[in-house]
């Protein structure tokens, strides 16, 4: 793991440096709501540190908290929301960049040089349909947590604010969704958790793996 993956375990549920459990600490409750909280707000939160230095918080919130800046993108004809924060690029991948689909190793998708995570958004979601070939979709880059991945989706929409509305407590706990927001034909469009989507992902393969 990088410094900057190890920092993010504070966010983790459940994750305590404490070394015994009272009331009011060590249950590992608290950091993970704060990033949830900030990134349905459109946000994020960064974690820089270095020994003998000190510890270094950083929080971005948009200037208004009910807007959002975000990518359109589609899956079965269906919009979901991606924040411009997370957003390295968006490009067309070919045959021969991609690596690992269909066998036992995860697929990998080489940017500039570079192989990273190639993940689908129909699989991660469990969206109906067969997910298509990535050359045959578009390829968004993001960077979460200190590290970067790729996110396959159909088509791109466009790029607009969008007004952030918040979730019905039934789907508050549906991992890899912050949110939601109404379009302008009256539709309703998700908006995606991008720190989730690593973790949703790993779940996933290990799930696989069990079948």
């Amino acid at each position: 793991m990088s410094d900057a993956e190890v920092w993010q375990l504070v966010f983790m549920p459940g994750f305590s440096t404490a070394e015994t459990v009272t009331e009011l600490s060590g249950r590992g409750v608290g950091m993970d709501v704060v990033k949830r909280n900030i990134g349905a707000m459109g946000g994020r939160i960064d974690i820089d540190s270095a020994p003998g230095m000190g510890t270094r918080i950083g929080i971005r919130l948009p200037l208004t908290l009910a807007i959002l800046d975000g990518l359109i993108v589609a899956v079965e004809a269906v919009n979901y929301v991606i924040p411009l924060t997370y957003i390295v690029e968006s490009l067309q991948a070919r045959s021969d960049d991609v690596r690992g689909l269909g066998g036992e190793d995860n697929a990998m998708i080489r940017v500039r040089g570079e192989y990273l995570p190639l993940f689908s958004l129909h699989e991660l979601l469990r969206i109906g349909g067969e997910a298509p070939a990535p050359e045959q979709g578009i390829v968004v880059i993001l960077e979460s947590e200190g590290r970067s991945f790729a996110l396959q989706v159909d088509e791109l929409v466009g790029q607009q604010q969008v007004v952030i509305k918040s979730l019905e407590q039934n789907f508050r706990r549906v991992e890899g969704i912050a949110g939601a927001t109404i379009m302008g034909d009256g539709s309703v469009a998700l908006i995606l958790d991008v720190d989730a989507l690593p973790r949703l992902a790993a779940r996933e393969d290990t799930a696989d793996e069990r079948h």
